[in-house]
């Protein structure tokens, strides 16, 4: 009985086995979700993945920027628990896109940059935003090689 490269991998990996994820997507609470969807798709350029509603209102929405999903989730709470929604959270993601580009581009759908674009001491290039809650979404391209 022959066995698999996967199952030889598999049973040759230390245990108790580590934790591998696939992939991570982001869940934000927001204040008022319909401000926060026309946010992201006008002024980021998300597109709407999914959408899924409670009592025929829009409950949560999942956004695709290219292999990047997140997830907005309308807060039944009028106001955080504790401190601001958003305070101390930075979604840092990477494009393969010219940063600067899309700086001006991001800009000129009326979006203020936090900051940036900058080069950072480890190489990467980068700008910051602010969403309606708070979130920080950082845009780099930490010199990553366009795929194609």
């Amino acid at each position: 009985m022959a066995t698999s490269a996967t199952q030889t991998t598999r049973a040759s990996r230390a245990q108790p086995e580590t934790l591998r994820f696939r992939t991570v997507m982001p869940s934000l609470n927001v204040r008022n979700i319909d401000i926060s969807l026309l946010w992201y798709c006008s002024r980021l350029g998300f597109v709407v993945q999914d959408e899924m509603r409670s009592e025929k209102r829009l409950a949560a929405v999942t956004l695709r920027a290219g292999d990047i999903i997140f997830l907005l989730a309308q807060d039944p709470e009028p106001k955080p628990r504790n401190g601001k929604r958003g305070e101390g959270v930075g979604l840092y993601c990477t494009t393969a896109q010219e940063i600067d580009q899309v700086a001006m581009n991001i800009r000129a759908r009326g979006t203020v940059l936090e900051y940036g674009p900058v080069d950072q001491p480890w190489g990467a290039r980068e700008f910051a935003v602010l969403d309606p809650d708070g979130y920080r979404i950082i845009i780099s391209n930490w010199n990553l090689p366009d795929p194609a």
